[in-house]
């Protein structure tokens, strides 16, 4: 076989640089154009359509949008406006539609004429999808005709035609992503849906039509109170203590909307977006918002002598406790830091929005004495909260300091110390704890029995929360240290999550890098699994953004057949594997918990590295799970009634005690 010849700097030309043209690059790297080829970078694409559909809407050519999910996954999306432009570009020589959909960066949101506000500024958006699609088709109503493209993984594969006469204006593009780039296609309703209701909330007015061919249903998208509604929508599982405060205001071209209601609870939801875009890092306009609230508040509560001159200022904590806020910026250049879009860096937006909510907000207040002093009333007792709370954690620290290795005593730790090769098993029951023990690799797996009943941390204080001995447990165990005023910044939002701002426990000191949720399959497995959740998605939200917590998932059935046993993780998977067992009347047990498993069996099955399954828990949708958290375990009764009324008929597995 002849050797492969070596490239040198001597036989290294021109001629060996690959230019790619068209949308080649992007069929090669598709994940550098839409982030991933998994799920997620399926449905980016319809995004990056709708989203061109409510450029129109920001331009004010646009009222209504009609998505469909057709039966063989394809999608069509159809609105309203002006239609692509469909005459000769000057430059290339081809039909504008044709021009948008075939060439990287080229669209009219660069130059500012035919929009003077979106979202999709990198010009990648429908030519990204035309060239990730097995095919895609697009009808422009414009001037009184229907013309029609069909395009192929985003090549030409007819000419721009005229098919029919109309008298509607508007764009429909027909797309069906291709399954040499995602593999197979399949859709999720849900997600799609998310996306267009939250863009009915953004766009106020704006109707959006969803229809699923597969199931026959529609859904219409529109909210004429826009953000105000979004609030109330976030706030359905709390008890709000006030009605939704609204206010906007434009300066230059520059848009601002606020929408802020607080609740009954202790936790704190801010959502911000800029030109429709959801910025989950928050941004100038984030930090212009948290300025202002703190600012205001302070000097509304002294002006009303609500503070008296010996007690010191609210913290930002303090008066974003049980605030659910909304902020919507539009603007005519954003800037957004890294490629994800998630971040807003216009700096002059902060003062702008620091201006807007400080003028608003002082004139609510003073018109709305009432509501002043039930917000004013909430900071107080958060402030008050918040200093009981540096106090338990002082005597946490020094009753940790007294301790010979500063680790509770009920952790069998490991013996790397490396904390990246580490990891903990949160396990229940004091039986399972034990062949846990017996059966791990000491080496670098460490265990944790739960004892007792986690504490609910969404009902719970923060004084609170660290009197309990599960909890302070727990944290003292992971490494996690605690800081009295959540987020850790002084109301200016420069430091932590734009959105979940209780986090109480910092995570930089962590001992492990997998933290593995190992309980029980039935109710109270289930019911520890979503307590300890709560606890880390409120209060230590790094631990699953950064990819550290795991759900165990041991088996359900255990067959034995001759001597060897062979296992299942559900009724299907049983009933396929007794398909290929040989013996005639295999022995079938069902574990109800892992304390029925022998130490060698659980390490098998749950522990061992190359034959377990665990799950990684993710923060892919937080507004889904925050409503999840508050419904089920928040202190409102009806909402978490109507959740289990309306899922009912999906449960698969349902213990009845005593029944």
């Amino acid at each position: 076989m002849a050797r492969k010849k070596k490239q040198t700097s001597e036989n290294y030309r021109a001629k060996d640089i690959r230019v790619l043209k068209g949308l080649e690059a992007v069929r090669r790297r598709p994940a550098m154009y839409i982030g991933t080829t998994g799920p997620r970078g399926l449905h980016h694409l319809f995004v990056e359509v709708v989203d061109n559909c409510i450029d129109e809407v920001l331009a004010g050519r646009a009222t209504e949008i009609e998505c469909v999910l057709h039966k063989d996954d394809s999608i069509s999306v159809t609105d309203n406006g002006s239609g692509i432009p469909v005459d000769i570009h000057p430059e290339v020589k081809r039909p504008g539609v044709e021009v948008a959909m075939t060439i990287l960066h080229a669209g009219s949101k660069f130059g500012g004429g035919a929009y003077k506000v979106s979202g999709g500024l990198h010009g990648v958006g429908v030519s990204v999808v035309n060239a990730l699609s097995e095919w895609l088709h697009v009808d422009v109503y414009r001037d009184g005709k229907i013309h029609h493209q069909e395009f192929a993984r985003g090549k030409r594969k007819t000419e721009l035609k005229v098919t029919g006469r109309t008298k509607r204006t508007g764009t429909k593009v027909h797309y069906r992503p291709d399954p040499e780039i995602f593999g197979e296609i399949e859709h999720d309703p849900e997600r799609l849906t998310h996306r267009l209701e939250e863009l009915s909330y953004l766009n106020r007015g704006v109707k959006i039509t969803f229809t699923n061919e597969k199931t026959g249903e529609t859904t219409v998208f529109q909210q004429k109170k826009g953000i105000q509604a979004y609030v109330e929508h976030l706030n359905r599982s709390r008890e709000p203590i006030h009605n939704c405060i609204y206010f906007e205001r434009s300066r230059g071209d520059t848009h601002v909307e606020i929408a802020m209601q607080y609740n009954g609870g202790y936790l704190d939801l801010i959502y911000s977006y800029a030109n429709n875009i959801h910025t989950a890092e928050g941004g100038a306009h984030v930090s212009g918002f948290k300025t202002a609230l703190t600012r205001v508040l302070n000097q509304y509560a002294r002006k009303a002598n609500l503070l008296k001159e010996k007690d010191r200022n609210f913290s930002g904590d303090d008066v974003r406790e049980g605030l659910t806020a909304v902020i919507s910026v539009k603007l005519t250049q954003p800037q957004f830091e890294g490629q994800t879009k998630t971040k807003l860096g216009n700096s002059e937006v902060e003062g702008l929005v620091n201006s807007v909510v400080g003028e608003a907000l002082n004139t609510f207040l003073e018109e709305h004495p009432s509501v002043a002093r039930k917000i004013i009333g909430k900071c107080i007792t958060a402030a008050r909260a918040r200093d009981a709370a540096r106090r338990a954690a002082d005597l946490v620290k020094r009753k940790t300091a007294l301790e010979a290795t500063g680790l509770p005593g009920t952790l069998w730790d490991c013996q790397e110390k490396d904390p990246t090769k580490c990891e903990l098993f949160l396990v229940e029951g004091k039986s399972a704890a034990g062949s846990a023990k017996q059966g791990r690799d000491s080496r670098y797996q460490a265990i944790l029995p739960l004892r007792g009943v986690v504490l609910n941390t969404e009902r719970a204080r923060p004084d609170r929360m660290l009197k309990n001995q599960e909890i302070a447990t727990l944290a003292q165990a992971l490494g996690a240290e605690f800081r009295a005023n959540g987020n850790g910044d002084n109301g200016n939002g420069e430091n932590g999550s734009a959105e979940q701002g209780r986090a109480f426990f910092s995570i930089e000191k962590l001992r492990y890098d997998k933290v593995i949720i190992m309980a029980d399959a039935d109710v109270d497995g289930a019911h520890i699994r979503t307590l300890l959740l709560t606890f880390f998605f409120r209060h230590m939200p790094d631990l699953i953004r950064d990819g550290h917590v795991y759900i165990a998932q041991p088996p359900l059935y255990g067959v034995k057949s001759g001597k060897e046993i062979l296992y299942a993780h559900s009724d299907e998977e049983l009933e396929e594997l007794l398909k290929t067992v040989k013996a005639k009347n295999p022995t079938i047990q069902r574990y109800k918990g892992l304390g029925e498993m022998n130490a060698d069996q659980l390490a098998e099955t749950t522990m061992d590295p190359e034959k377990r399954r665990i799950k990684r828990v993710t923060m892919e949708d937080a507004e889904t799970a925050d409503w999840m958290f508050s419904t089920l375990m928040g202190s409102e009764v009806e909402p978490r009634k109507e959740f289990i009324v309306k899922y009912a008929k999906e449960v698969r597995d349902l213990d009845l005690v005593g029944a």
